[in-house]
């Protein structure tokens, strides 16, 4: 189907100017850098991590240099 009947072309005069708000009116910037905002709507940082054996085991244990497998007892270096 094919439109007949043209729209008439807008005149710039027509349109409202834009006006700028005052400084006032503005909305107050964000005293919070997002990475800062975003950590804490996180809950802050995580003390834990998971790790997996080579046993098949996955655990769930405090971030350390070297993570003893509760399961086997093999030492897990990161």
């Amino acid at each position: 189907m094919q439109l007949t009947t043209r729209l008439p072309k807008r005149r710039a005069s027509l349109r409202p100017a834009r006006t700028s708000r005052p400084a006032a009116a503005r909305a107050p910037a964000d005293p919070e850098p997002p990475a800062t905002r975003d950590a804490r709507r996180g809950g802050g940082p995580q003390d834990q991590a998971l790790y997996s054996c080579m046993c098949g085991y996955a655990f769930t244990a405090a971030v350390t240099t070297s993570v003893g497998c509760p399961h086997c007892g093999t030492e897990q270096a990161w």
